[in-house]
Order: structure tokens, then sequence, then C-alpha cells
């Protein structure tokens, strides 16, 4: 039962790290919300980086997809544990350059909790 639900949010997480990677294209203002201060809302350059981002959470998001149809229930979960270093990253690199604790915490450090308690539910399944 614990697994069924782990694999589930597992998915969800896939789905929401692809949803976001998309925006990053269609939607690039909401880059703002990452929680890097004085992030621009504009600008070639600017567009260019939220492109790179935007085609890797993608990729991270399909690698969830992989993982979880063609993999075991042990590797979706060794792979939610390494795939959560990414928000813990985010998390230290909003804290680094001054940008809101809530951003942080918030939604980088709470992604990386809910992603560590797929991977342990996984992992002892």
């Amino acid at each position: 039962m614990l697994t069924n639900i782990a694999t589930v949010l597992a998915g969800l997480i896939g789905a929401g790290v692809i949803f976001m990677g998309t925006s990053f294209f269609w939607a690039p203002q909401a880059a703002v919300g990452f929680g890097i201060p004085d992030t621009p809302a504009e600008g070639r350059t600017f567009h260019a980086w939220l492109s790179v981002k935007g085609v890797r959470d993608i990729a991270s998001g399909v690698f969830i997809f992989i993982v979880l149809i063609g993999g075991t229930t042990h590797l979706l979960g060794w792979f939610m544990l390494a795939a959560s270093a990414i928000p813990v990253g985010d998390a230290v690199i909003v804290l680094r350059n001054n940008g809101p604790k809530a951003a942080a915490y918030g939604v980088h450090g709470a992604t990386a909790v809910v992603m560590l308690a797929i991977s342990a539910l996984l992992l002892i399944a």
C-alpha cells in the first residue's frame, strides 16, 4: 500500500518537474518565484538561461517516468534519493543569494523532504 502511494507520488513529482520545465518556455516570469532576488522577468540572455533550465527540468521529469515504467521499486527509490539533491541545491542557491527563506525552505526544502520520504518508502518496500 505505501509502495503504491510512493510510486504515485514519484509520478506526480515527475509530472510537476516536466510542467515547471515547460512553463519556462511559455511563462518565463514564473522564474521570479524560484527565490533568487533581482531575477529579471525579461531579456534575451535571461530567456536563454531559462531555456537551459527548462530543458533540464523536462529531462529530469522524463527520467523519473523512465525509471517508474522500466525499473524496480528499489531503483526508483535510489533514483529519487539521488534526485533529491536537486531541490537541496536549489535551496542552498536561494539562501546563498539572500533569497527569501520562504522560497528556500517552503518550496525547495519541502520538495526535498517529500522526495526523501518517497525514497525511504520505496527503499524499505
